[in-house]
């Protein structure tokens, strides 16, 4: 016998996702709930819940991947429209942005996990190549933050000038550098190497110190300056 799933609809109201959220908080829903209230409704065989786990299934339950998935992707899925492909990745976008908003609420740099943090949310699932700069006072705070290049998959161009004119026009009295590489592999180039060599040597010059490299990816990171290359 063929067995169907009941729509949220006919649950009781303890199992259904906007009442168990209005019950008992956001934190007693899991995932597939969650996106099941942003999508609303499945269809006639299949529950909201039901298709959100199978959504989240695809991606082995995680959270991150879900949100690299185009509208087209998620369109691929019997049950969702282009309505509700929106709905998911709006959501996921808000979440992207509510992590990077939390982490500039970081005051002071005192190490290279804390730039991983700040800049993961940002920079860490891109699928091309970025490279920014933290600009920061003599009590190593973070004045701004600052994206001074944009590439392919490979790589990207860096105007020293620039990175400079905006660390006088900021006051900035140290540098960090950071990009993220789309491949994962958190092992420098030769490249990442002569641009680091470059804008220490410049900001020498200006007495403007270049504290470290970063190189971020989704998972972890690279930090120049521990591993003594600065």
């Amino acid at each position: 016998m063929e067995q169907t799933n009941f729509p949220i609809t006919n649950w009781s109201e303890d199992d259904k996702p906007r009442e168990k959220l209005m019950l008992k908080g956001k934190s007693a829903l899991s995932d597939a709930e969650l996106i099941a209230i942003l999508i609303g409704s499945g269809s006639r065989n299949e529950s909201a819940v039901g298709l959100s786990k199978r959504i989240l299934a695809s991606v082995d339950n995680n959270l991150n991947a879900l949100g690299k998935l185009t509208i087209q992707q998620l369109m691929n899925f019997k049950g969702i429209g282009e309505a509700k492909a929106i709905s998911i990745m709006a959501a996921m976008e808000l979440g992207r942005r509510r992590r990077a908003e939390e982490a500039v609420e970081l005051k002071k740099i005192t190490s290279s996990k804390m730039i991983f943090e700040l800049m993961q949310p940002i920079i860490g699932e891109l699928p091309h190549e970025e490279f920014w700069v933290l600009y920061l006072n003599n009590s190593n705070k973070v004045l701004s933050k600052s994206q001074q290049g944009k590439g392919g998959i490979t790589g990207t161009l860096i105007d020293v000038r620039l990175v400079f004119k905006t660390a006088l026009e900021l006051g900035a009295t140290a540098l960090i550098l950071c990009h993220n590489h789309p491949s994962g592999t958190l092992t420098p180039s030769d490249a990442d190497k002569q641009i680091t060599r470059k804008l220490k040597a410049a900001g020498q010059n200006m007495d403007i110190q270049v504290l470290d490299h970063v190189i971020v990816a989704e998972n972890g990171y690279y930090s120049f300056n521990d591993e003594g290359i600065f």
